[in-house]
């Protein structure tokens, strides 16, 4: 008796490790297999409320898609692969943008790896050990340059990618990006409405698209407006925070020094406002700051600022849009989408 006991519950134990598959959901619901694949899928073929009992069942039998035996099987990974650079002019970029690809994923059954994008090695390299193993089924990455190398490759392989940013190519390609030429100007006029006439922005390397956008729209807008714009041409976006600080106040030591700023990001405008506050001037007063915002971190400024909104959170679900519709084969001109600014807004609190 105590033999048979202690093999019934090895075998107990044993069948509480065995981990669930389409054929346990399928017995559990009492369909067949290729219904319950279909209704994970979120297939439209399968009705509404079946898809809703069957996502029930698998979700308190544990069911976990095995994705290995899903490449064998359609010969997809079921992965996106996002090239992330740790670094950003965006304290929150990588929680909103990453939180976006996931509301815009969901229920799509794809999972998102993320690959560091560091700005100073080959960014080209993880690209192609990507797709020599099919690693993903798509690949989306940032920071992107006016001629990117990984544009180029991916486009000559035929390989799905979607660009956050634009790209210089004449072979149009998949990308989500935000206007910043129309934000720039925003920024200037706004700016010169309070009477502002020198405007210094520190702006992104020149060799990525979006630095060229925001300097065309800044020298439009300095020149119908009849005001100064200052680049500082020894340190940029990238540049270390300590640097960027003593540049301001080697700025401000001169004569000429700017009345204004313009920030592309939440950690220029946290540098920005430290180094106004250590050399005593009053932002609204003697100097005015306006930034662009793209998280709740920026409302609690001090002190507060003007700002005009990049939404990455909707950056993100329109990435997670366009990468499925790339996926499917949808045609390139209805893969496009370039966000507008929102604002300026002033922050209250």
């Amino acid at each position: 008796m105590s033999r048979k006991t202690l093999d019934t519950r090895d075998e107990s134990a044993g069948d509480a490790m065995v981990r669930p598959t389409l054929r346990t959901v399928a017995a559990e619901a009492g369909v067949a297999v290729t219904t319950v694949s279909r209704a994970l899928a979120d297939d439209p073929r399968i009705a509404e409320s079946t898809r809703k009992r069957i996502g029930e069942i698998a979700d308190r039998l544990g069911y976990v898609p095995n994705r290995a035996a899903q490449r064998l099987r359609t010969g997809r990974t079921k992965v996106i692969n996002l090239m992330l650079n740790p670094r950003h002019e965006f304290l929150s970029f990588t929680s909103e943008f990453l939180g976006g690809m996931y509301e815009g994923l969901a229920g799509t059954g794809y999972a998102i790896n993320i690959t560091a994008d560091s700005l100073r090695e080959d960014r080209l390299e993880a690209i192609r050990n990507i797709r020599r193993h099919s690693l993903a089924d798509a690949i989306v990455f940032t920071r992107t340059e006016c001629f990117d190398d990984r544009a180029r490759y991916l486009l000559e392989h035929d390989f799905p990618f979607v660009t956050h940013g634009r790209t210089d190519f004449m072979t149009p390609h998949p990308f989500v990006d935000f206007d910043n030429e129309a934000f720039v100007r925003l920024a200037i006029e706004r700016l010169v409405e309070k009477g502002r006439s020198h405007v210094c922005i520190v702006m992104p390397n020149e060799k990525y698209t979006f630095g060229q956008h925001l300097r065309f729209g800044a020298r439009q807008a300095v020149t119908k407006h009849g005001v100064r714009l200052t680049i500082p041409e020894s340190v940029d976006l990238d540049s270390e925070p300590d640097e960027i600080a003593e540049m301001l106040r080697d700025l401000h030591a001169g004569a000429n020094a700017p009345d204004s700023y313009v920030c592309v990001g939440e950690v220029s405008a946290l540098i920005t406002l430290a180094c106004l506050n250590d050399i005593g001037l009053t932002q609204g007063q003697e100097v005015d700051v306006l930034a662009k915002r793209a998280s709740p971190i920026s409302n609690h400024f001090r002190p507060r600022i003007e700002t005009i909104d990049e939404n990455l959170r909707a950056t993100g679900r329109a990435m997670a849009k366009v990468l499925l519709g790339r996926i499917s084969g949808a045609p390139v001109e209805d893969l496009q989408i370039l966000l507008q600014p929102e604002g300026p807004f002033s922050i209250s609190g």
